[in-house]
């Protein structure tokens, strides 16, 4: 993994921050170059335009017989990008001006390119970078030094920065490079640190399966408490301090007895992002837990929270484009939003419709015959299906088999609990479709009044299922009670 994508790559970040995207003056960046053993016809440089939208610019030049190349690119502004060759990547550091001769062997990008010319002085400081602490599994976060407890692991975090502060003060005491890359490997040192520490109690207790969740000191998160951590519109060409707000919001959230999962998690987090941040991050992360808001939370919340985000943070119109699109692509499958009825005929021979279950917990799963996953999963549903039986839960199990007998023989056979309906058509049929399914087993929960509980529950093997059921009665009524206006938490 290289430097540029040791965590979400946002290419402009830094110029989509500080100015409206439509009036930023551009200059162009010119990389040639030659490939040691040609193994593709064409180069790339990847970069994203906005911080909020996923989508990739990729500028290619072509790689003549000899292996050159010659690419020219317009940038606003200092811009984290990826230099990009067959599946190799390596991180590049694009300034207005920049001007290099880029060689590399062909199929060894990433540790082999090297560096001439205007602006080559800071990409090797990238390379030398991502060797050094990057591509070493002993400076990373595994699950090694994860399972550790709070003392060492603080050790390890503390031995890190250590060694990355030498590397640091060579780059600062560099005065051929920028002050806006100085700046940029100082907060990758700072927040990869931050960022670490914050998440670990969260990371370990997913990890460490055989123990509680660790019980932190009294001083261990006193970190936080420096407001320039926070607020800190020198890191904010680097994408570890995008990520750190975000996770810092998480645990403000979660220090202030709000969980994931609960209905007002992400209205509390969007309210506490608006609260504590200031300057050009704060627009970005309220869109990011927009983005988390419109993919796991309720849907009229996050239309609540979008409108609101326009009115009162978006004044420019320069990130409410990208996040309505995106809450449009979401809407449809988002907690809170109707599921799509269906009236399909039972191994019994009656005809069923989601509607008849209406007041009840539905857990939906569709699967197949002929699928082994689907087979290994049927036992743990009758499991399930006897210990919620008499409580007001709908099994609801929806076979894409298009050979019926095969389906009904093995029901009856089994005699297998809950209902058992039959989509014709299979994956290609309306009613995959209508649920978008990619593959089975797939499974829903859908509340009581016909809406979205989770649109990905643990499944039916899974240890934790029965507690997500349990915790599921009448949750739909929760949400719908906890919707007041954003800007109250």
């Amino acid at each position: 993994m290289s430097f540029v994508s040791r965590t979400f790559a946002l290419g402009l970040f830094a110029a989509a921050l500080t100015a409206p995207l439509a009036t930023q003056a551009q200059s162009t960046v010119v990389l040639t170059g030659k490939i040691s053993g040609k193994t593709a016809d064409s180069v790339a440089v990847s970069v994203r335009e906005h911080p909020l939208d996923p989508k990739e610019q990729l500028t290619y030049a072509a790689v003549n017989d000899k292996g050159e190349f010659r690419l020219a690119m317009k940038v606003n502004g200092p811009t984290k990008a990826d230099l990009v060759y067959g599946d190799d990547v390596a991180g590049l550091w694009l300034e207005p001006g920049t001007n290099m001769d880029v060689r590399f062997k062909g199929d060894d990008l990433a540790t082999s390119v090297k560096f001439k010319g205007k602006g080559a002085q800071a990409n090797t400081y990238l390379a030398d970078f991502d060797e050094r602490f990057v591509e070493n599994d002993g400076f990373q976060v595994l699950p090694d030094n994860i399972s550790l407890y709070e003392a060492p692991f603080v050790s390890f975090l503390d031995y890190r920065r250590k060694e990355e502060m030498k590397f640091l003060k060579d780059v600062q005491e560099d005065q051929t490079v920028s002050p806006a890359f100085r700046n940029y490997v100082k907060a990758e040192v700072d927040y990869s640190y931050a960022n670490d520490r914050l998440t670990f109690q969260d990371l370990r207790e997913q990890v460490v399966a055989t123990e509680g969740r660790l019980k932190m000191s009294p001083t261990y998160y006193d970190f936080l408490n420096d407001a320039s951590l926070i607020n800190n519109e020198a890191a904010l060409q680097n994408e570890n301090y995008q990520e750190f707000l975000l996770n810092y919001v998480h645990y403000a959230a979660t220090a202030a007895g709000h969980k994931k999962g609960d209905p007002e998690f992400y209205r509390v987090c969007y309210n506490m992002a608006k609260e504590k941040l200031q300057g050009p991050a704060r627009p970005v992360v309220m869109g990011r837990v927009l983005q988390e808001s419109f993919r796991f939370g309720h849907v009229k919340q996050s239309a609540a929270m979008l409108d609101d985000f326009r009115a009162s943070v978006d004044k420019s119109n320069q990130f409410y484009p990208v996040l309505k699109a995106d809450f449009d692509a979401h809407k449809d499958f988002a907690i809170g939003s109707p599921a799509p009825d269906f009236r399909l005929v039972s191994a019994k021979g009656d005809t069923v419709s989601l509607q008849d279950f209406r007041g009840k917990l539905v857990y939906l799963n569709f699967w197949r015959t002929t699928s082994g996953l689907s087979l290994r999963d049927l036992p743990y549903a009758q499991e399930l299906a006897k210990k919620f039986n008499g409580q007001n839960i709908a099994f609801v199990n929806i076979a894409l088999d298009d050979n019926e007998p095969a389906w009904k023989q093995l029901v009856v056979s089994k005699k297998l609990a809950g209902t058992h309906l039959r989509a014709p058509g299979g994956q290609r049929g309306t009613v995959a479709k209508a649920y978008m399914l990619q593959e089975v087993p797939a499974y829903f929960l859908i509340a009581e009044d016909g809406t979205f509980l989770n649109t990905k529950p643990k499944r039916l093997s899974s240890r934790a299922a029965m507690d997500e059921i349990k915790e599921s009665f009448g949750k739909a009524a929760t949400y719908t009670s906890a919707q007041p206006a954003p800007g109250k938490n």
